[in-house]
């Protein structure tokens, strides 16, 4: 399956799950951990342990610079 991934104020990937990955899995193949992020899904956020069932998220960045 083929998600598009929104990284909010920076850009936009196609990633590749397959059937059964979390949205954690789809974070850690992107360099990102469920706690610097939130995921949502029609504007709402999803739980990390969540199988991903969506084909397009948005992730939003909490912690950003230092």
């Amino acid at each position: 399956m083929h998600v598009t991934v929104s990284v909010v104020g920076e850009d936009t990937r196609e990633v590749s799950v397959a059937e059964g990955d979390t949205y954690a899995d789809l974070l850690a193949g992107l360099a990102y951990s469920p706690h610097e992020v939130s995921v949502l899904v029609d504007g709402r956020p999803v739980p990390a342990d969540r199988p991903v069932d969506a084909d397009r998220v948005e992730v939003l960045r909490l912690v950003k610079g230092g």
